[in-house]
């Protein structure tokens, strides 16, 4: 398999757990690279179900070590409590993972911030977990945060974070907040940065040297490539970079020893939260929720769904260099006849075949459909592509086409053994 970057190509919630765990099988390491428990990762395995925030999905797999990297935004007392439940679970979590000392931590200031921020933006709220993830990113490059490695040193933690407290008890005071008592934080992050203190270390050097033993390793994205602070629709964005360059910056990976990118889209479209979503589409979004799908991991929130966006996914591939393409959920459009696929947009009587920048023009884009048939039939017992209906098999083609990478992985259901390798 070689190194490889994973990552969502659309608005996040692709299936990226899924086919993370899938892809595990040929991998040594598995790395989280940005975003923090905000992000939720489902992977289905034998009638279990594993929802994981912080921790990369590799944990599930024996023999495979998983690495948190110093991109991705930690709440201690939430990690420890996402360790225990594996371990309840009958998942093993010792030696096989590592915690970077140079991640930032969340700590309750950011979510109580990130929640009053929300609440004042009434319609033009950006549809946040409330986890703190954005505050916490903005402490980072400030140069005001907190790390791993300052919880590592009670001292030096304790007298930072009262600091830290007493500066953003005046905000959120001020915001009509009530006040963070800092000798309940400190001894709840203490405690949980005690329980953590046999998994942290520098993860750069770990990681180089994996490498120099001609190990493989995995890059396990979160969130989707329209979530992106930079490339993503701004401001309905998350806060770190889900791009493919964010694997590098978030784990001291360089890119010349990266051999490709999987990129991750449904055979629909999906997004949670505000923003535009050019092709969303009122019945579609009704008989995916009838059937019980597209509700949120972390938050159960529903998903807002439309069809595929071809212009979207191109540009997607443009950005992160796709090589492979993973498309999943194809078995949501199992009864779905006839399909619709957006070819272009169009915005204000003209033509667009990439997305615009600006998050208004998008929500103005008209989204310009093909119609193609559907199958009428299920897809979750095949196993090989000459297994699916010919019409499904037209489909992702298709898609693949319109989206200019290979077609390597397409899911026809949840579990681990719904998968179609190519």
């Amino acid at each position: 398999m070689a190194n490889t970057i994973l990552i969502g190509a659309q608005w996040g919630d692709e299936g990226k757990g899924k086919i993370i765990d899938v892809l595990t099988a040929k991998a040594d390491i598995v790395v989280r690279s940005q975003g923090g428990n905000n992000a939720g990762h489902t992977v289905i395995h034998r009638g279990s179900k594993y929802v994981l925030h912080l921790i990369p999905s590799g944990i599930l797999r024996r023999g495979k070590t998983c690495v948190i990297g110093n991109g991705v935004v930690i709440d201690p007392v939430a990690l420890v409590a996402e360790i225990d439940g594996l371990r309840e679970l009958g998942i093993t979590i010792g030696r096989n993972l590592l915690i970077s000392d140079c991640a930032h931590l969340v700590l309750p200031y950011h979510r109580l911030l990130d929640e009053q921020r929300e609440l004042r933006q009434g319609r033009e709220k950006i549809g946040t977990t409330k986890r703190g993830i954005g505050p916490a990113y903005g402490d980072k490059a400030a140069r005001t945060g907190l790390r791993m490695s300052d919880l590592m040193q009670p001292i030096v933690f304790s007298k930072k974070l009262q600091a830290k407290i007493s500066e953003n008890n005046r905000i959120l005071q001020a915001l009509g907040a009530k006040p963070i008592s800092f000798h309940q934080v400190n001894k709840s992050y203490l405690a949980a940065g005690e329980r953590l203190r046999p998994f942290v270390g520098n993860t750069v050097v770990f990681l180089h040297r994996a490498l120099e033993r001609g190990k493989e390793i995995l890059f396990e994205g979160a969130q989707g490539t329209f979530l992106d602070i930079d490339h993503g629709t701004y401001p309905y964005v998350t806060s770190s970079n889900t791009t493919a360059g964010g694997a590098c910056t978030g784990t001291g990976v360089p890119p010349h020893r990266v051999d490709r990118v999987v990129g991750v889209m449904k055979a629909y479209t999906t997004r949670v939260g505000e923003g535009a979503l050019p092709t969303e589409d009122v019945r579609l979004t009704q008989m995916l929720h009838n059937l019980g799908r597209e509700f949120g991991a972390t938050t159960g929130r529903k998903r807002r769904c439309g069809w595929f966006d071809a212009v979207a996914t191109r540009y997607a591939t443009m950005i992160n260099g796709i090589d492979d393409l993973a498309i999943t959920n194809l078995d949501g459009l199992d009864d779905v006849d006839p399909i619709h696929v957006c070819v272009a947009y169009r915005l204000n009587g003209k033509p667009l075949d990439v997305p615009p920048s600006d998050a208004v023009q998008l929500a103005n884009c008209e989204p310009i459909y093909e119609e193609v048939r559907g199958w009428n039939s299920s897809t979750h017992s095949a196993r090989k592509l000459s297994q699916l209906p010919l019409a499904a098999r037209e489909y992702v083609r298709y898609i693949s086409k319109l989206t200019g990478a290979r077609l390597s992985v397409i899911s026809v259901g949840p579990g681990r053994s719904e998968t179609i390798i190519l």
